[in-house]
């Protein structure tokens, strides 16, 4: 969905802080909420500005789930400034309890007379991914196979490095779901540490990378993420990366602090 939606863009969640980043930890006790804000970058950002704004918000929720409940449920939503109604990016994920599994998967935008939205829930005992499709102009339901039995969007593959950030310390070949099931490699990003500043203290951060694995069906996106190298790893930046620009989302606030919390 990265290529589709972006056409040629990249999602750059940030490189540099642009300021220090408030923590405001209120809201229920099971939500946790990080407030971006974004913009367009690379060469050809003019071109894709002719079709998408250059700049805007984003918001990135994950809901964990109470006594009784079974499975996460993350959201990045991604407009221009003055909120949804001028267009949108939304990605949506639910995930099992352990946060392993991907058990639906939602990607979709809407900028102009254009829409488009596509909707997946894997059948991991059929081997299975069943899709339903709309567009401005039609519906569509189909059935795909997948291998991979812990299968991961791009959600779900930032949440699995907050997890593992700890243990990650060589490439991890396995697979990623945008459409359809891609081999991707995850692996730590070398090079400069970054820092990023937070509640008047600077803080060290650790980057990893998701991208095209050799052979087999070629995936269209490249994701990169710093989290905080602290046992919070929060995101302070995500990197999407298409051909002609990039949208690069920075982090602001922090509005609710579930999984940070527990993991203090």
């Amino acid at each position: 969905m990265i290529g589709v939606v972006v056409v040629g863009l990249t999602l750059v969640l940030g490189s540099l802080s642009a300021g220090a980043t408030e923590v405001n930890c209120g809201g229920s006790a099971n939500v946790e909420e990080f407030r971006y804000s974004w913009h367009l970058r690379g060469g050809l950002r003019w071109i894709a500005g002719l079709i998408f704004p250059t700049s805007g918000v984003g918001n990135l929720k994950t809901v964990f789930p109470k006594e009784g409940q079974h499975s996460i449920n993350s959201e990045l939503l991604i407009t221009a400034a003055n909120g949804r109604s001028d267009g949108y990016f939304a990605y949506e994920s639910e995930m099992d309890r352990s946060g392993r599994k991907t058990l639906t998967s939602y990607s979709g935008y809407e900028w102009g007379s254009k829409r488009r939205s596509e909707r997946t829930r894997f059948d991991y005992a059929n081997r299975q991914a069943l899709v339903h499709r709309e567009t401005s102009e039609k519906e569509s339901d189909k059935v795909r196979p997948i291998d991979d039995q812990e299968m991961r969007d791009v959600l779900t593959a930032i949440y699995y490095l907050r997890q593992n950030a700890a243990t990650i310390k060589a490439p991890i070949t396995t697979s990623i779901y945008e459409g359809k099931e891609y081999p991707v490699v995850f692996r730590p990003v070398e090079g400069r540490k970054q820092f990023f500043m937070l509640e008047g203290k600077r803080v060290g951060s650790v980057g990893f990378e998701i991208l095209d694995a050799p052979g087999g069906k070629k995936w269209p996106g490249n994701v990169k993420v710093w989290l905080s190298e602290d046992a919070r790893r929060i995101p302070f930046r995500i990197e999407l990366r298409q051909s002609m620009a990039s949208l690069q989302l920075d982090l602001q606030s922090i509005e609710s602090c579930a999984f940070m919390q527990a993991s203090k």
